[in-house]
């Protein structure tokens, strides 16, 4: 699949992934403490809702944002000048698994939808390089609700995302990688449907119409009519759950 089909489909939307602002203050409430001045890291932060309801929650924070698709942090900027918090927020195009940052940076690192690019343990064990010790990080990821998925919701997710996991294994992977778990909620339905799904659905729309004729393109869209239609019908299997976890000083477990 070309990548800039992908990119084209999405990056007008105001989420590329499930989320919503109650989930992310939600989050961000059960980061018991942080430094006066926190440094905060949010990675794949697309056009960046997350990023600016970040800058509200935390009047004194720097946040740098970080995605690959150049397109969408120049939306992310336009937003945060609008909304006067321009001077605390900086975006960075790059690779989650290539930054260009020096070790022990951030205070907060922030990943709403995007770790499962480049996995979850992968994720976890790099990330934390760039984490101060003491220091959290907050990411959503596609979790199995029931051990039973039905054959539908199972056989979409071995297509999509063969490595995903229970709530269980996670918590498991997160003590594997040194990770002190603060807390862990699902997020609901309403973040899957009101700023991603729905609005995909009209995009799905104008990008058929703008790319009518090309046979990747339509392809890109019944998949993701697909997912859409999944989603709805099996919404109790599945979904993503929000971690916040806190980089410990010391050997795992301590």
């Amino acid at each position: 699949m070309d990548i800039s089909l992908i990119c084209r489909l999405f990056e007008t939307l105001p989420r590329q992934g499930p989320g919503n602002d109650e989930s992310t203050a939600r989050a961000f409430h059960l980061i018991p403490d942080l430094p006066d001045r926190p440094e905060i890291l949010d990675i794949g932060c697309g056009s960046g809702m997350q990023t600016l309801a970040l800058a509200q929650l935390c009047p004194d924070a720097r946040i740098t944002a970080v995605d690959i698709h150049r397109p969408v942090l120049d939306a992310l900027e336009e937003r945060a000048r609008r909304a006067g918090v321009a001077d605390r927020i900086r975006t960075i195009c790059a690779s989650m698994d290539d930054f260009p940052f020096e070790n022990h940076s951030f205070d907060l690192i922030w990943a709403e939808g995007s770790i499962f690019i480049i996995g979850f343990e992968k994720g976890l064990s790099y990330w934390q390089e760039f984490l101060k010790d003491g220091g959290y990080i907050a990411l959503t990821e596609a979790a199995w609700f029931t051990p039973a998925p039905s054959p539908e919701a199972k056989a979409f997710w071995a297509e999509v995302y063969p490595a995903i996991r229970t709530e269980e294994e996670y918590r498991a992977v997160i003590a594997a990688c040194g990770l002190g778990l603060v807390g862990s909620f699902r997020l609901p339905e309403a973040a899957w449907w009101d700023d991603f799904y729905r609005p995909l659905e009209t995009r799905l729309e104008e990008f058929a119409a703008e790319y009518a004729g090309n046979p990747e393109a339509m392809e890109l869209v019944e998949g993701v009519k697909r997912e859409i239609a999944v989603y709805r019908d099996h919404a109790a299997e599945y979904g993503y759950i929000f971690f916040v976890m806190r980089k410990i000083s010391g050997p795992p477990g301590i």
